[in-house]
């Protein structure tokens, strides 16, 4: 049958199946301290351009990223392919909505439930948790939420903690994002080594999406993780 009979079009036949990466960015105002929202936005920069040229028949990185801060909570950048997007770096800001990652959470189970954002035929995605402090609203229950979305639930989680220490109250909390005792939570003690971090976090995903197997997640070596935060 051809593409015509069949009513498909050709390019939406071959497009490769979405590889999602979402970021959930910390843009509180305790994030323009230090040079740290810098580092994240060149870390992100960065990461879009490398995944912007990799090309696999079998999976295509698509990036999405959500902010929440002093400003509330927006969905920065729509997931879309790597190549066709532009970074806009990211402002850090206080205010009265200080870190509410509770809403961040309920605005990524919103994105991946939204078949024109991330697509049923997707792989499973990778989400990146980016935070230097503990929030400041609920949160708990609107990451059972989160979990519960089927793309959630068998999504990487990854989570970057800029400055809090391990057994902190907020370092628990990327522990409870990330749910799998196998995965630490990466700390960037500096902001510079956020940059290192991503640097690595771009390069697993790369693999993941130019291997025979996209759909597995088991790319990211554990050991390699606890490296990064020695």
């Amino acid at each position: 049958m051809s593409d015509e009979q069949s009513g498909m079009p050709f390019a939406q036949v071959q497009r490769p199946r979405p590889l999602p990466v979402l970021v959930l960015a910390d843009v509180s105002g305790s994030m323009a301290q230090d040079g740290k929202i810098e580092s994240l936005n060149a870390a992100l920069d960065s990461m879009i351009k490398a995944f912007a040229g990799e090309r696999s028949a079998r999976g295509e990185i698509t990036v999405g990223v959500i902010t929440f801060g002093g400003n509330g909570v927006d969905l920065h950048h729509p997931p879309l392919p790597a190549s066709e997007l532009e970074w806009t770096g990211m402002t850090a800001a206080g205010g009265p909505s200080g870190t509410p990652m509770g809403a961040a959470f309920e605005l990524a189970r919103a994105v991946l439930e939204d078949e024109e954002l991330v697509p049923a035929r997707a792989f499973a995605p990778t989400l990146v948790l980016v935070s230097d402090g503990m929030p400041t609203s609920p949160w708990a229950a609107q990451l059972d939420e989160l979990l519960a979305c089927p793309h959630a639930a068998k999504a990487l989680r990854l989570a970057v903690a800029i400055g809090p220490e391990a057994g902190s109250r907020a370092y628990h909390v990327l522990e409870a994002f990330v749910g799998d005792p196998i995965y630490p939570v990466v700390r960037a003690e500096e902001a510079a080594r956020v940059t290192e971090i991503f640097k690595y976090i771009t390069q697993s995903i790369s693999v993941r999406a130019t291997s025979a197997r996209p759909e597995e997640i088991a790319v990211f070596d554990p050991d390699e993780l606890y490296d990064l935060s020695d």
